[in-house]
């Protein structure tokens, strides 16, 4: 990526002068020699004394470095002055260029640099999504395996699943991802009464290896989480942009993923205490939510249950899941219900009360409005 160059973003380069002084060459013009630059691969110099550089003709990229390894590129559209024992080397952006280099020694020529791309690309490119399923399965269900040339990835929503590959049984809890690699054999089963909800989805990815990810559990961060619920919320939309969203989305968990699996710095990032402390609180109140969901439930009630405020809570709900508490409770007990539905041991009106809806219209009216039919349409469908 080729940045912008100025007196803060070159100072470990060199010095830039003020934009004041830029119109007062700190040399000679005439006194400066002019370099033709080659549109082959430039060469790579060691400064041995302050060397001023400035844009003769055309447009130019200025690359440094300080330990011939690592570079940074510039667009030279200013004077700069690089420091010495700075690495460097100039290339045209686009066309031929020409560029003015005072000094009063000599670069040190050192070696040859390969031109390198002058535009960010991805490390990490999801090329395609094949499969994307929110699963609602019967209580102690057993899916008996399979393996396939994609990836794959599976997030509870819901209950307890567990998560077979590589001889590792890996039991997965709300909240928990699992991602296996390509023609990776896996299965996965509950245990008995307990009826998981899950995402899967099975997709193309390429350049940065996944291996550090693959056959782990996750405690997803409830950046994932929120991006997960982003993308379901896509998939129901569906307008002429929503694939694209959905493939840019996952692009983003995995690279959020890969970042806390395989820190480059070795280092932690300095919020990470307090990341996790929220992370914690969220995860908390969605475990109660989940476990007493044909409970009366109030934002209230759930905050004194993880110990803080209910307007703390409902910040943290709005800015980690998008949504209010209210509203996360609402959901779940309308996916609960349609677990009673497929389960058919109860009425629409008891299954009301269980759920602790003031009427059974009202429960049927919340019901339409999220899934698009009614529970007697998906009764139906189930049946």
């Amino acid at each position: 990526m080729i940045r912008n160059l100025n007196q803060v973003t070159f100072q470990s380069f060199g010095m830039v002068p003020s934009e004041k002084s830029q119109n007062l060459r700190p040399f000679d013009k005439s006194m400066a020699a002019s370099w033709q630059l080659p549109d082959s691969d430039p060469v790579l110099y060691r400064a041995v004394s302050e060397t001023w550089v400035s844009c003769g003709s055309g447009t130019c990229v200025l690359s440094v470095s300080r330990d011939g390894e690592v570079f940074h590129q510039f667009y030279l559209d200013k004077t700069a002055c690089i420091s010495t024992e700075v690495f460097f080397c100039l290339r045209p952006f686009l066309g031929e260029a020409t560029v003015l280099v005072y000094t009063e020694k000599a670069p040190e020529e050192a070696g040859v640099r390969g031109a390198s791309s002058l535009r960010v690309d991805h490390q990490l490119q999801v090329e395609g999504i094949y499969t994307f399923f929110y699963q609602e399965k019967e209580q102690g269900f057993l899916f008996p395996g399979e393996s396939h040339p994609m990836a794959e990835l599976t997030y509870v929503d819901q209950g307890a699943l567990h998560s077979v590959a590589e001889g590792q049984d890996l039991l997965l809890k709300q909240g928990d991802l699992v991602i296996y690699g390509p023609n990776q054999w896996h299965m996965q089963y509950a245990d008995i009464g307990v009826a998981p909800r899950y995402v899967t989805l099975s997709f193309d990815a390429h350049g940065t290896e996944l291996t550090p990810l693959l056959n782990q559990r996750f405690s997803a961060p409830q950046r994932v989480v929120s991006i997960l619920q982003d993308m379901l919320r896509e998939q129901e939309k569906m307008d002429a942009f929503s694939n694209d969203m959905i493939l840019t989305q996952l692009n983003l968990l995995l690279l959020l993923l890969l970042r806390e699996t395989v820190d480059p710095s070795g280092s932690k990032l300095q919020t990470a205490n307090a990341i996790h402390s929220e992370n914690e609180i969220i995860r908390q109140a969605q475990q109660y939510i989940s476990s007493h969901i044909r409970e009366k439930l109030s934002v209230p009630l759930v905050a004194r249950q993880v110990d803080v405020s209910a307007s703390y809570l409902t910040a943290l709900f709005h800015k980690n899941l998008q949504i209010s508490p209210g509203e996360y409770i609402r959901r779940i007990k309308l996916q609960e219900s349609k677990q009673m539905i497929r389960e058919n041991n109860l009425n629409f009106t008891e299954i009301a009360a269980q759920l602790q809806y003031s009427t059974v219209h009202h429960f049927s009216r919340q019901f339409k409005e999220k899934f698009g039919i009614t529970p007697t349409e998906y009764a139906k469908s189930v049946r």
